[in-house]
Order: C-alpha cells, then structure tokens, then sequence
C-alpha cells in the first residue's frame, strides 16, 4: 500500500474485503476539519465516516464492532488517517 493517504474507495474496498458489509457508506469529511489537528493539507484523507451493517457484528457489542473496523484499517491509520467516525447498523 502507498504512503499516500486514504481516499474513500480505497477505504471502501478494503471494508468489502474484510467485512463483507450488507450496507456501506464511506464519507470523507476531511475538508470539514481544515485547520483543526490532524487534518492534512490536501483537504482529504484524514477524517472519514463509516456508516456499516454487517454479519460479523451479529452477537458483537458496540466496541468489538468498533475494534472490527479499526483492524481491517490500521494501516490506514497508519499512514496518516487521523480520525474515523463509525456508525454500526444492525440489519433489520
């Protein structure tokens, strides 16, 4: 993987393979944090949202969930990814 930072699809890509997510939506807010800690000067690739519904979260609390996520994208976070809402959803 490059040392660039994250973009959307790649985040998105990545959440599929791992996760086989039912429902995803993977939203960049990084322009939204301009000139705030950790917000790169690209406009991109530092803050995101991750709104997922998935079968591995069956039987998982809020936190394993959470710790799901964040291990299919540390070296995302590694790289520079600076901040990672999630939003869990439960399929109905």
């Amino acid at each position: 993987m490059s040392s660039a930072l994250a973009r959307a699809p790649e985040i998105e890509a990545r959440l599929r393979e791992r996760l086989a997510p039912t429902r995803l939506e993977v939203i960049d807010e990084s322009a939204a944090h301009a000139g705030h800690a950790g917000a790169g000067s690209e406009g991109f690739g530092t803050h995101f949202r991750v709104r997922i519904a998935s079968a591995a979260f069956t039987g998982q609390g809020r936190l394993a969930c959470h710790r799901l996520v964040y291990d299919a994208l540390q070296d995302f976070l590694d790289r520079g990814l600076h901040a990672l809402a999630i939003e869990v959803q439960r399929d109905a």
